[in-house]
């Protein structure tokens, strides 16, 4: 692996488990484009010089490893991928100018002339390298089942620069999910974590230093050529640097003032950016839904307490106060555009809110209300509602209204606030009932890891969901290939919603702002292809 001078490297980092990782991305992996505003100049940063601010360190940012939404945004600038997405959800020629596909293969034919930041040519054999490398299940990488499919085998032809990649299980989105595949030379895979704070990079920029906590700096690359449709790197900045800005205000006072160009500015500050006219591209995710576990002994493992719960909370008005009145109530459980499938699976699938019916409920299953609150053989029905409080006070105040209104139906309910690295553990660890866990991925079938299949350790259905017609419609779905499957894929997405397994309430978009700069915004956040400085 050839190291860029003057780039830190500190490879002491730990192996990432599967179920931390795909906690990560039930909390941040998102992805859209939605544009408003108007530009402004920017002041005080160079003219070839673009500051990003992100909100907290990217941690390691190995390429076959990192899925934390940060480290993801930032990679997109140092690694080009095989195919990137239109704006409709389809996929469009990258590093692969072209390709072939089936429920259980998939041939790229790779450009000739691309290369790492070595030198070296990225080849197919390369490319076929990190497939394997990743569906080797002892390597751990989180990225199996969300870029590369779980069964994956790749081999590569040389003389005709394609990579062939077979499943014996259906993957029907097979091309799309690489798109999440982040493309580094052969070389590099003997020891990937040996790029956690440095790059062998396939695109646009190489990373040349890194101040964990503080900031990171990537330089443009000379000669890239195979971007978006072969956009060149024309036009691009020469450098970019990601400044570390933990307080939202703080970014949107640097921001305002010149000394960055482009921040994520979810709360209050939102209003004053825009009235000073400052532009935004937004990204429309899920903000809010409930996921109940149903391991034995909880609870929420009976259907009719789930349901009760639902219909018990004003869901309108959570997402309401979680998103201060700037979200819409949830039509996805997950899936965010651009997207192959994009039916309303929510609306008209969950409990009403009627808490006379909430009441019946619980009585035809075996509870009763005494002094207050609802018990069953001798129990009151007490759950725990967990949260990231990462995630903002106003999340905290949805949370506190939700425990509100199951106490005042008689249920013994509490708040359980837990930091970004506790919530993984939490729901890794399998001691919670209820949690606040939107989910954001660019595929349906990507959920099937959350909501079928076994539970942790073991795999990622954190709620312990067994959800026959969820099974039955997604393995049928699996079946069909890419958007010939939508149907299937939004019943079974439907079928969960319907036995209050899970709960969408709100989505909303989070605002990236930018000042000095034009760029569009994908589910990796800004696409590096399309930055670019401006006067105003």
């Amino acid at each position: 692996m050839a190291s860029t001078a003057g780039t830190e490297t500190r490879n002491r980092t730990p192996r990432r488990t599967r179920v931390a990782a795909a906690v990560v991305t039930v909390l941040g992996l998102v992805g859209t484009t939605t544009a408003c505003g108007g530009g402004t100049s920017a002041g005080g940063v160079g003219a070839s010089t673009v500051v990003v601010a992100v909100a907290g360190d990217p941690g390691s940012l190995s390429p076959t490893t990192a899925l934390v939404s940060t480290a993801l945004a930032m990679n997109s600038f140092a690694y080009d991928t095989l195919v990137h997405f239109d704006a409709d959800g389809s996929p469009i020629p990258g590093v692969a100018e072209k390709w072939s596909a089936t429920t259980t293969s998939a041939t790229f034919t790779i450009r000739s002339g691309v290369t790492c930041e070595d030198g070296s040519a990225l080849t197919a054999e390369d490319v076929a390298a990190e497939y394997n490398h990743i569906a080797d299940p002892k390597n751990q990488s989180p990225m199996l089942g969300l870029s590369v499919p779980v069964t994956a085998v790749a081999k590569a032809d040389k003389a005709a620069r394609t990579v062939t990649v077979t499943t014996t299980k259906p993957a029907p989105f097979i091309v799309q999910m690489s798109r999440l595949l982040p493309l580094l030379c052969k070389n590099s895979l003997a020891k990937p974590t040996a790029l956690a704070r440095t790059t062998n990079a396939s695109g646009p920029y190489r990373l040349t230093e890194a101040v964990p906590g503080d900031h990171y700096t990537y330089v443009k690359r000379d000669g890239y050529s195979w971007g978006p449709r072969g956009s060149t790197g024309a036009g691009l900045p020469g450098k970019v640097v990601v400044k570390v800005v933990a307080n939202e205000s703080t970014a949107a006072n640097l921001l305002m003032a010149g000394q960055i160009n482009v921040a994520l500015i979810n709360g209050a500050d939102q209003d004053r950016l825009d009235a000073a006219g400052v532009t935004y591209r937004g990204l429309e995710a899920l903000f809010g839904q409930l996921l109940f576990n149903q391991a034995a002994g909880r609870p929420t493992a009976d259907v009719a307490v789930r349901r009760a719960l639902v219909s018990v909370l004003d869901l309108e008005q959570l997402g309401n106060v979680a998103t201060g009145g700037k979200g819409r109530p949830a039509t996805r459980i997950g899936e965010i555009a651009p997207t192959p499938c994009s039916g309303d699976t929510v609306k008209g699938n969950l409990p009403a809110h009627d808490t006379a019916k909430a009441a019946a409920a619980l009585t035809e299953a075996g509870w009763t209300k005494s002094g207050g609150t609802w018990t069953k053989d001798g129990k009151p029905l007490a759950v725990g509602l967990s949260y990231a409080t990462n995630q903002g006070p106003q999340v905290a105040s949805a949370v506190e209204l939700a425990v509100q209104q199951w106490t005042a139906f008689g249920v013994r309910a509490t708040a359980k606030p837990r930091g970004s690295g506790s919530i993984v553990s939490t729901l890794g660890g399998g001691d919670w009932d209820i949690a606040w866990a939107p989910i954001g991925v660019t595929l349906p079938d990507q959920l099937t890891q959350f909501y079928d299949g076994p539970p942790p350790p073991k795999g990622n259905n954190f709620g312990s969901v067994s959800n026959p017609e969820y099974h039955r419609l997604a393995a049928q779905a699996s079946a069909k290939p890419g958007a010939s499957g939508c149907a299937l894929w939004d019943a079974a997405d439907a079928a969960l919603v319907k036995n209050a397994d899970i709960a969408p309430i709100v989505s909303k978009a989070n605002r990236y702002y930018g000042k000095g700069v034009t760029f569009e915004v994908d589910g990796s956040g800004i696409v590096p292809s399309t930055l670019r400085r401006s006067a105003g």
